[in-house]
This record gives structure tokens, C-alpha cells and sequence, in this order.
């Protein structure tokens, strides 16, 4: 079963393309995650965003322990994005890397990067 969280996905909805980083903030467990790499991934694509114009990061798990490292995880991103077009970051578990406030007000003047975490 799938909880609706319409009120949520229109704030990210109307937010998307602001030039700002989004900020998802809730208790522990309370769908997230969920929100992000699910309800509004399904929303990006659903609108035509092509699947490697959205870059997925959980820095909580062990496969992605080296992009806890600011600089690996900036030459990551970076890398991943192949073209001119806006990409959709969606960043999970920002608090696992020392510093991810520089690596995503990095990526802001490019205007490229549309960050979610």
C-alpha cells in the first residue's frame, strides 16, 4: 500500500526548476526516501526527464560509502552528466558526507544540477 503524499510532491513539483536546493526534513521513517526516490522520481519521469537526467545518491549504504567523500562524490555527478540538459540530483543521507554543502552549492551557478535532498 502506498501512502499519498500529493501536498508533499506539488511543494517539489512547484519548486523544481527555482534554482534552489530542496530540503526534505521529517522525523525518522516517515518516508523520505520514499517521497523522493519513488513518488517523485515516478512524477520526473512521467513528465519526459530521460532516466540519465536523474542522478540517484543514498550515502547511507555501503555501496556508495567512497561518495561520502565530497570530492569523489562532486567528480561523480559531475561525470554523470554528459550533456547541456538539467539533471535531477536526488540526495539522500546528506549528513554521511563532511562538506555536501559544498559540493551542492558547487554545482548551483552551472545551473545544470536541480538538487533534491
Amino acid at each position: 500500500m502506498e501512502i499519498k503524499r500529493d501536498a508533499y510532491l506539488q511543494q517539489l513539483i512547484e519548486r523544481k526548476d527555482n534554482g534552489m536546493i530542496k530540503v526534505i526534513t521529517g522525523i525518522r521513517r516517515c518516508g523520505k526516501s520514499f517521497l523522493l526516490f519513488t513518488i517523485f522520481k515516478r512524477y520526473l519521469l512521467e513528465n519526459g526527464v530521460d532516466t540519465d537526467h536523474i542522478i540517484e545518491i543514498a550515502l547511507d549504504g555501503i555501496e556508495n560509502e567512497e561518495l561520502r567523500d565530497p570530492k569523489v562524490c562532486y567528480k561523480f555527478i559531475k561525470d554523470a552528466m554528459k550533456d547541456s540538459k538539467k539533471y535531477y540530483l536526488l540526495l539522500d543521507e546528506v549528513q554521511f558526507m563532511p562538506r555536501f554543502e559544498e559540493v551542492l552549492n558547487s554545482l548551483i551557478p552551472e545551473g545544470q544540477a536541480n538538487s533534491m535532498v
